[in-house]
């Protein structure tokens, strides 16, 4: 969890002194770079689950590094809900949609949530994200690394959601509808799959997908927990988030949102361009990792117990 001691200048003043020409460089969508990286993420979990299916040696090795490539196609619903992944309005839907089913988040009430998240970074009064405490003692943040916490709120959330009940405050009257419409369609489909499931007597999308998701789900928590974490409750975006440098391959199933100070500093510049973004606002970032065992070996230093 190291810390830079750049000049005093926060992500506005970083934003406002760009020139125009670049700042249209920087937050240009297109369609080919979304399809790319998200044909290589599902193509690659397709893959994956054809070999575990047909019970290659040594399939059940392939459990892990499934559940994964599944778990991180957040980060594909995270900028598919910002609308940079694509161009197409309907592409960033569609990618949302899919990776939104696969990993329990349903995408519109998502985009409520994140929109909030953003609009109130840190705010301990206003950010929703703020509303689950991080851990702090050792038994918290087992807890919370187990994914355990996790898909027992979504579940509730969607539930809850299906019956009309307890609205959080992030979400307006007018979209209430459509979350209600979201949610009962998350569980007729869910509850679809299970009953084909069922009367087909199949294993396969329990092997292919929800036991890989239970084992993945851990390196996902372990990696969200870095983007906040810690942070100072201030309003600089290049302070209250943290960038955290690692390597090419955690960058590509993870769309580039360990650049997460650069995307909340500007949220328009789409996941590919954020290394770009990022030598704008190198020597200016407030709060940084050197890779996630750094940040979680000086995070569990802190814990209680």
């Amino acid at each position: 969890m190291a810390s830079t001691e750049p000049p005093a200048i926060d992500h506005r003043a970083v934003i406002a002194s760009l020139p125009q020409a670049e700042r249209e460089r920087l937050t240009r969508r297109t369609n080919l770079h979304g399809l790319a990286r998200f044909a290589l993420h599902l193509g690659a979990i397709l893959a994956l689950a054809a070999l575990i299916l047909a019970g290659v040696p040594g399939w059940w090795l392939l459990l892990l590094p499934q559940g994964i490539l599944i778990v991180f196609l957040f980060t594909a619903l995270h900028e598919a809900t910002h609308e940079t992944a694509f161009r197409s309005a309907w592409m960033n839907r569609t990618v949302a949609a899919i990776a939104g089913f696969l990993v329990l988040v349903p995408p519109v009430w998502f985009r409520y949530f994140h929109f909030a998240h953003h609009r109130h970074t840190h705010d301990p009064d206003n950010d929703p994200e703020l509303m689950s405490p991080k851990p702090e003692t050792m038994a918290q943040y087992l807890r919370y690394l187990s994914g355990i916490p996790l898909w027992i709120g979504m579940a509730k959330a969607i539930w809850q959601s299906a019956r009309g009940q307890a609205f959080d405050a992030y979400i307006p009257p007018k979209g209430r509808a459509r979350v209600v419409r979201e949610a009962r369609l998350t569980l007729a489909a869910y509850g679809l799959l299970a009953a084909l499931s069922i009367l087909l007597q199949t294993p396969a999308l329990l092997w292919a997908w929800i036991v890989p998701a239970l084992l993945g789900q851990p390196f996902l928590r372990a990696y969200l927990l870095a983007e906040h974490a810690r942070c100072p409750h201030v309003a600089n975006m290049l302070e209250n988030t943290r960038t955290t440098f690692t390597n090419s391959i955690v960058r590509l199933i993870a769309w580039n949102m360990p650049f997460h100070a650069e995307h909340h500093a500007y949220p328009a510049v789409p996941f590919h361009l954020l290394p770009r973004f990022h030598e704008v606002v190198r020597a200016h970032l407030r709060t940084t990792s050197d890779g996630y065992v750094d940040f979680h070996r000086t995070y569990a230093g802190t814990l209680d117990g």
